[in-house]
């Protein structure tokens, strides 16, 4: 299938499916010799890997990367680097079932009409574990990003109706707390919510956020390849992400533009704004300031009360779906969207490389 393939100087193209031999990433485009080794890569794969909490499926895996090329003792060869990760707890019989009917919010129809089958196990490749590959390319784009300074963070604002309180942001929490939220207030609250929806059947939706700091201005451009544009294509290829927000987004149809434009001023040579309602991106290109993404993400789609549908005979049937399954996808999508926006930011260095005749000539001058 094509659309497997994101970036164009770093570069990734995931495979495999949710319950298949295995799944994986090829990265291309890497620098050589950037010291990595699969804990690496581990420690961001841990972050979605499910099983962990009470509010993740109950689905346990491993997710133990192995690095398969492009790295010699223990450095970076410049050429594509090949990482897999085996599926070792698939229950395929979970889902027999579902190969006769199309489930409300997946993508069993869609699937259907465009390729006339589908691999039903779990979604196949439009399962959430697809992922798994995006992570392990995100990994090396963030050892890269933080060499230079850049640093690339994210975390779930709201679960359904309950939100953060910015004033009680502690990062630390992101990592520590089942629904990584950064206010452990929000996340009391919140798992309380979880708890309500579960024994209901029912699930949850949410938003996560994604900060960018350390960033020069200039990437990214005018037109087709905005980086705002390219950073909402990246995350909007995740999975149950249905709408994405930079800097203020939505509310600034509503303000004046005295509201929202950012006032420049001078901080010693340099030139900074007084607000961000920009979200660090102006006509396309990161102006210096953070860089703020929001993703709104629908509840799991894959809830267990009576739902009404149709089967492949199109008869209207009524169904209730069995297996195992996450009542919020947010805590575990936070991860994801954090690698996406690597990714993203990545490429558009590489690519800013070429952009003046000046910094050429610098870089190759004898």
């Amino acid at each position: 299938m094509a659309g497997s393939s994101f970036g164009n100087i770093f570069r990734i193209t995931t495979w495999g499916e949710s319950h298949g031999k295995a799944l994986g990433v090829v990265v291309d485009g890497v620098p050589a010799g950037l010291m990595l080794s699969e804990n690496d890569i581990q420690a961001l794969l841990d972050r979605r890997k499910p099983g962990q909490t009470s509010i993740s499926t109950p689905r346990v895996e491993a997710d133990q990367v192995e690095i398969l090329s492009g790295v010699f003792e223990g450095r970076t060869t410049g050429t594509p680097i090949s990482m897999i990760v085996r599926n070792t707890s698939q229950k395929s019989g979970d889902y027999s079932e579902i190969a006769s009917y199309y489930r409300p919010g997946h993508a069993d129809y869609t699937f259907d009409e465009k390729y006339g089958f589908r691999d039903y196990r779990g979604g196949g490749r439009s399962s959430g574990r697809e992922t798994i590959g995006r992570v392990a390319a995100g990994a090396i784009a963030s050892k890269i990003l933080k060499s230079m300074g850049i640093d690339v963070y994210a975390y779930t604002t709201a679960i359904g109706e309950i939100a953060i309180d910015y004033d009680k942001f502690e990062r630390a929490n992101i990592l520590a707390l089942p629904t990584a939220m950064p206010d452990a207030d929000a996340n009391t609250k919140a798992m309380e919510y979880l708890q309500t929806a579960r024994a209901n059947c029912d699930s949850v939706g949410g938003i996560m956020e994604c900060k960018v700091t350390g960033l020069p201005a200039g990437l990214g451009d005018t037109v087709f390849e905005k980086l705002d544009a390219n950073l909402a294509k990246a995350i909007m290829s995740i999975g149950a992400v249905k709408a994405v927000e930079i800097g203020d987004g939505v509310k600034v149809a509503t303000q004046y533009g005295s509201e929202n434009n950012d006032a420049f001023y001078m901080d010693d040579d340099i030139v900074s704004k007084k607000t961000n309602h920009a979200g660090g991106i102006l006509g396309g290109m990161s102006d210096g300031d953070d860089v703020i993404i929001r993703a709104y993400v629908k509840p799991t789609p894959s809830i267990f009360c009576p739902q009404q549908t149709v089967n492949r005979a199109h008869e209207d049937i009524e169904i209730q779906i069995k297996g195992r399954h996450d009542p919020i996808i947010v805590p575990r999508a936070v991860v994801v969207m954090e690698s996406m926006t690597a990714i993203t930011i990545l490429d558009a260095l590489l690519l800013n490389m070429t952009a003046r005749l000046d910094k050429i000539q610098e870089f190759y001058k004898k």
